[in-house]
């Protein structure tokens, strides 16, 4: 439960001063809507998961996959050790092959001078290791490009990346006898990733339409139209990222970054393709659902926006498991949150493919957008359920529609009320 000051600052958000302070220029505040996932259950722990979005639909949605993933005992998650790259470009090196042998003799010694941030080291953290890249042909000639991998704990580390990077070219330069070029983070966190799975019997699916081994079935082989063509793929994994970005938002996490990494990902092979596999599994004459999302997830719950914005520390406790009678658990960390947003994304896209495979997506999506229309109009209280129920029901959902039904609605309240003020 939430104390009487965190429900305010819910409400109120962060104050224009507090704004100031985070970025430059700023001239007002832009607020979005902060709604819950519920049913969430995650390696056997409950969660209420905070999402950020403006866009209908999506918070009923990966509410309805989680729902759906308790059938199959909830999602099982895991990740790998919170490492970032850091890239030091090197141009005009003579000899690469010199260079590299050099590089890797001297490694201790890179790593020493890499290591910029004693919170991180007391903490086990900072430069644990380094490769070196050979471009050969790129359009500015030949490149020698070394990644310093570094463990950066709870924080996502961008700005101890850098550092690191910074920190070390000059010896970088020095044992190649080249020059620095670049020197910064890589949001390719190939090193950093988490992943969800999840095993739901096909008769969880199971509706008056629909029989759920046809479901499944159908989920999978949009899955695999995703996996095959890349402009279904980047329609598929859009919808994956509803769900994430909003739950990044809420916490103050870099979205972009996660994006950017994870597109990257989805086409490390050459060719862009699905984040999830979705696939159907025989056991004992019982179908089930298979499902399984992994991508590179660099994200924290130190430093940045996850401390300078009031609401994502609030998000962040929010996402803390659920213990007995509802109350917060324990204090959730950088690792876990990724493991929780892997699963967010899996739940969003079953829910998405649930939808299109079935109903159709517009039915649920516009009955929403609907009442967004409403608000445009101008409704106000108990009017927008009313003209967003007289949109849906017309299925005409146009804002030049919803100012009639308001005009409309209007003059039958006013002869309403002026019937019950005739003596």
């Amino acid at each position: 439960m939430l104390s009487r000051q965190e429900s305010e600052l819910l409400a109120a958000s962060m104050d224009i001063d507090r704004a100031d302070k985070m970025v430059e220029n700023v001239v007002g505040r832009l607020v979005l809507p902060l709604g819950i996932g519920a049913n969430f259950l995650i390696d056997g722990q409950q969660h209420l998961i905070p999402m950020a979005i403006e866009e209908p639909s999506v918070v009923a949605g990966v509410s309805s996959g989680a729902l759906l993933a308790r059938a199959g005992g909830g999602f099982r998650t895991g990740s790998s050790e919170p490492v970032m790259i850091a890239q030091i470009q090197l141009l005009d090196v003579p000899d690469a092959a010199e260079a590299e042998r050099a590089i890797f003799a001297a490694r201790a010694q890179i790593l020493a001078a890499a290591d910029k941030s004693p919170t991180l080291s007391q903490l086990g953290g900072g430069p644990k290791g380094l490769e070196v890249r050979h471009l050969p042909d790129t359009q500015a000639g030949a490149m020698l490009v070394v990644h310093l991998f570094i463990d950066c704990h709870d924080a996502m580390g961008a700005n101890a990346v850098n550092t690191a990077a910074e920190a070390a070219a000059p010896l970088l330069e020095k044992l190649s006898r080249g020059r620095a070029g670049l020197r910064i983070l890589s949001n390719l966190s190939d090193r950093r990733r988490a992943w969800a799975q999840v095993e739901i019997p096909a008769k969880a699916f199971d509706s008056e339409e629909f029989h759920g081994a046809e479901t499944v079935e159908r989920i999978a082989e949009a899955n695999a139209f995703a996996v095959a063509d890349p402009y279904r793929a980047a329609t598929h994994n859009k919808g994956i990222f509803n769900g994430i970005d909003a739950v990044l938002l809420a916490t103050g996490n870099d979205w972009r970054a996660v994006e950017a990494g994870a597109h990257a990902w989805a086409a490390r092979d050459g060719r862009y393709r699905a984040l999830t596999d979705w696939q159907l599994r025989s056991r004992g004459g019982s179908t089930s659902l298979y499902g399984r999302l992994e991508l590179p997830l660099a994200v924290g719950v130190v430093g940045g926006a996850t401390r300078s914005h009031p609401t994502a520390q609030l998000a962040l406790r929010i996402l803390q498991p659920l213990g007995e009678g509802g109350k917060s658990a324990s204090v959730i960390g950088a690792e876990r949150l990724s493991r929780i947003i892997a699963a967010v994304g899996l739940a969003q896209n079953l829910a998405a493919l649930r939808a299109l495979t079935t109903t159709g997506i517009q039915e649920g999506h516009m009955r929403l957008h609907a009442r967004q229309m409403a608000v445009t109009a101008g409704a106000e209280g108990e009017a927008v359920e009313r003209v967003a129920a007289a949109l849906v029901a017309e299925k005409e959902i146009r804002v030049e529609r919803a100012r009639e039904l308001l005009r409309e609605y209007k003059a039958q309240d006013l002869k309403e009320r002026a019937g019950e003020l005739r003596p």
